[in-house]
């Protein structure tokens, strides 16, 4: 039976490298797959999914004005998967597309991104997510500064916390660090 997932985590928690481990053990069976990713986000290339480690892969990116569910229809009916990175970028529109993808063509769509922003806010399509996902499974990362958990993700500018500004800003370990609560508090402590 097809399933929505979402697989959220902080910065640093392995979405990327899990979702390109996915595909590869799908296409090492012999089952196509269709790679997806925001159109937002452009670090390694506009349609690049790469991970920290240095893999990636080219994938569809999804703009604005993308009609995922016509997408997959037309390229791929038969597809074993669909794998979306960076849903956090994804508008609500996108993500019920993305249940008709499920429902209607019977392909399991998993979705990986970030839950929260800098300033703790859902981002759309994260909320999306959380609404109409079968399956939400939490991937787990330290925090920057201690061992705890990271749950929150601490966007820095010259050596400082920021917590505000616009939400979307394109970026790794440069900008943003994952953090447990207490240190998105006060990283001195």
């Amino acid at each position: 039976m097809a399933q929505l997932f979402f697989k959220y985590g902080a910065m640093n928690s392995g979405k990327s490298i899990e979702i390109l481990k996915v595909a590869y053990n799908y296409e090492e069976q012999g089952k196509s797959v269709i790679m997806m990713t925001s159109g937002i986000d452009n670090r390694s290339g506009v349609g690049m999914i790469s991970s920290r480690i240095g893999l990636k892969r080219e994938a569809l990116p999804i703009m604005h004005e993308t009609n995922v569910f016509d997408y997959v229809k037309k390229t791929n009916p038969d597809a074993a998967c669909v794998l979306v990175d960076e849903a956090q970028f994804l508008t609500k529109e996108h993500i019920l597309q993305l249940t008709k993808v499920v429902d209607d063509l019977k392909i399991p769509v998993m979705t990986f991104g970030l839950k929260n922003d800098f300033r703790n806010e859902l981002f759309e399509g994260s909320k999306y997510l959380l609404i109409y996902a079968d399956k939400i499974e939490e991937m787990k990362t330290i925090c920057w500064f201690c061992k705890k958990k990271a749950s929150f993700n601490l966007r820095m500018l010259d050596g400082k916390p920021v917590y505000e500004g616009e939400q979307v800003q394109i970026g790794g370990n440069e900008a943003y660090y994952p953090v447990c609560r207490r240190h998105y508090f006060d990283p001195t402590v």
